[in-house]
This record gives C-alpha cells, structure tokens and sequence, in this order.
C-alpha cells in the first residue's frame, strides 16, 4: 500500500486596519487566491468589519487574536491612514511571533513603519516610504539596514515596501513564500506592465 503525503495549503493572513489602504494588498490577495490556491485569511483587530480608505467594507474572517504563527505562513499588513489618525493597533507581539516562527512578515506603506516600531526591522535589510518614517517610533534601530529605492525588498522573509509599489510588493511575498510560479509571473507581468 502506497502512502502518499499531502502538504498544507499555503495560509495567509492579511492583518486590515480601520482606513487600510484596500490597493496595497488586493493584488496579492487576488494573484495568491484566484491564481494559486491559496487560502487568503483577513483579520480586524477585534474580528469586526473595518472600511477601507476607498471606503470598501470588509467583513474579516477572524479577529487579530485568532492569528497564530503556526498556522499560517505569513502575516502581511497593509499600510492606511490609521497610523496619521492615531487608531493603529500595536503589531508588535503578533510580527514578533511571526517572524521569530520563520514566517514571512510583511508590511507597506505605513505598515512598513509600524514593522519597525516592533523591532522586527532592526537586523535586515528593509525600505519604505522614507527613513524618517521609521525613525519616528523610539524603538526602531534599523537605520544602518534601511535602503531608499521604490519597489519593495526582501531580506530573511521580512518584505517591505514604499506605499507605491503594491506590485513588487506582491512579488517578492509570492517569492518568500516559494510561490513564485510561471502562473504567478504571468499574472503580476500584466500587473506591472504600466511600469516598464
């Protein structure tokens, strides 16, 4: 009798902000779930709907304390304007957990700022909307490691962004999560054909 093993589906969880910018992670949501089959999981900060900046509301699957670094692959947070409003919630025990797990932690926009807030920036290399951003939270030490450039990196399965490049964004999150496929890379090629 022949055993065959099959492997989980690859999870990810989009962790939505009150006024969270709906572009920055609806590429990757679409490519990672209609594309690729994986299971795209949204949380709120309480598991209640949040509405977006475009004004889109979002019914989330679960709430902030229902995220757990062992059971899923990657926890990825869009930036929006609740930091400008002060509404923000703390990510650092969540990205902590992930990233301590191995997972890939990602975060754009405003959300790149608030990774370094949690010290998760601190020892790779990252970038965002700008050095000064990040040099606003106290306990960001990162500053050696941070690059200036306008599409997103990757470094240790920390990926960050600048809040103007949602499709490297996706890319290198596909690429963390071994996800980069010829079905991938066709789909985000269309994407960011506006930009060759």
């Amino acid at each position: 009798m022949t055993s065959t093993t099959t492997l989980p589906a690859t999870r990810i969880a989009i962790a939505l902000t009150p006024d969270f910018a709906d572009w920055e992670c609806a590429l990757l949501m679409a490519v990672a779930r209609s594309y690729l089959g994986v299971e795209v999981i949204t949380a709120s900060p309480d598991g209640r709907p949040v509405t977006s900046t475009g004004g889109l509301k979002v019914t989330p699957d679960i709430g902030y304390g229902d995220l757990d670094a062992a059971t899923f692959d990657a926890l990825v947070i869009p930036g929006g304007l609740s930091w400008e409003n002060g509404a923000a919630p703390d990510f650092g025990t969540l990205a902590r957990s992930f990233k301590e797990a191995g997972k890939v932690v990602a975060g754009i926009c405003a959300a790149a700022s608030a990774l370094a807030a949690t010290g998760v920036l601190d020892d790779v290399v990252h970038t965002g909307n700008r050095l000064a951003s990040h040099q606003a939270y106290p306990a960001y030490r990162g500053t050696a490691h941070y690059r200036d450039q306008p599409q997103a990196m990757s470094n240790s399965r920390v990926v960050t962004a600048p809040g103007t490049a949602p499709v490297s964004f996706t890319t290198e999150i596909l690429k963390a999560l071994d996800l980069w496929t010829p079905e991938a890379q066709d789909e985000i090629t269309a994407f960011a054909g506006e930009h060759r």
